[in-house]
């Protein structure tokens, strides 16, 4: 399990809520309930705290996905 270093966490806020974050396993969570009521996780990915909101998270996953799927069809084509 990655651990963030209690400097770092010191320092991190959670940016939906302000809140601080606190190491739960391998993801961070806000301290605070964003508006949907519920606290935030965030994945920590080589030692990296990903700190998007979810929604973005996803968005960012999504277009990666997309560039990599295009990059594969664009060196097929000029094989």
């Amino acid at each position: 399990m990655p651990k963030v270093s209690p400097e770092l966490l010191s320092i991190l806020r959670c940016p939906v809520t302000g809140s601080p974050l606190e190491q739960d396993g391998e993801d961070l969570v806000s301290t605070a309930a964003a508006p949907s009521g519920e606290k935030v996780r965030y994945a920590i990915q080589d030692g990296i705290p990903l700190l998007l909101p979810p929604e973005l998270l996803a968005a960012a996953n999504a277009a990666a996905s997309d560039q990599h799927d295009a990059g594969l069809h664009d060196g097929l084509r000029h094989a």
